[in-house]
């Protein structure tokens, strides 16, 4: 038995939020019934559920590792006509929606599912998943520079967590930095760099969890299996203990 209002989230009629007020508006009827009350829960399976008179149908839950392209916003639509990651998914009959953001001018790894409760899992700072960049930056940071970032930097929205950090190679006027993080603030990455003195010129999102972007360029995508994400869901059971 699920709450009503998940299991019309999870058929991709809407959001968690707007199918609470699809409820609350007297839209949803199960086995004929009107419900206007939150709350209430429902077998799938077996109850025959209506919103706007119209029957659902639970989509199947899919998990896809996408290479973002720089230049494309992690939005399911802008209202000034610019390229969105939903873009790339149309094929998809499901409505897969992104976990997380990645900025517009950065690249790399975005995951994008329909399951809302393993989105929620993934981003709940409770079980610090790893998000790792390699980002190249201006100068040469020393290693004071780098160990500040792995002991915490304070930024205007307070200290940031401890950061896994490491040099991967210099070019002229430049280092490539490899940074692993599980905090999920605004442009978090760059910000820690520009305190430290030496402000992004690129960066790409490698890896969430133990996903990378192994077989992908950008704009392409694979659907992951059913062990990679019964993988997922059992780091998570042994975070919470």
């Amino acid at each position: 038995m699920e709450r009503l209002q998940k299991i019309i989230a999870q058929a991709g009629v809407a959001s968690r939020r707007k199918s609470e007020e699809l409820i609350l508006q007297g839209l949803v009827k199960v086995n004929g019934e009107t419900v206007t009350t939150l709350g209430v829960k429902v077998d799938p399976d077996r109850d025959r559920i209506e919103v706007q008179g119209k029957p659902i149908r639970l989509q199947r839950k899919r998990l896809f590792a996408f290479y973002k392209p720089r230049g494309v916003i992690t939005s399911m639509s802008d209202p000034r006509g610019r390229r969105v990651v939903a873009d790339y998914f149309r094929a998809i009959p499901e409505r897969v929606f992104p976990v997380g953001r990645l900025d517009w001018d950065t690249e790399g790894l975005l995951l994008m599912t329909n399951d809302g409760e393993l989105a929620n899992l993934l981003m709940h700072p409770r079980y610090e998943v790893e998000k790792c960049y390699h980002a190249t930056v201006q100068g040469h940071p020393d290693d004071a520079a780098l160990e500040r970032l792995r002991r915490g930097i304070r930024l205007e929205d307070g200290w940031t967590a401890p950061a896994k950090v490491r040099r991967i190679r210099r070019e002229k006027g430049l280092t490539v930095l490899e940074i692993i993080i599980h905090e999920g603030r605004n442009r978090l990455v760059r910000r820690m760099c520009k305190a430290v003195g030496h402000p992004v010129r690129h960066l790409i999102r490698t890896r969430f969890a133990f996903v990378t972007l192994e077989g992908l360029s950008p704009g392409t995508f694979r659907e992951l299996s059913r062990e990679e994400r019964e993988r997922l869901r059992r780091s998570f059971k042994q975070s919470s203990k």
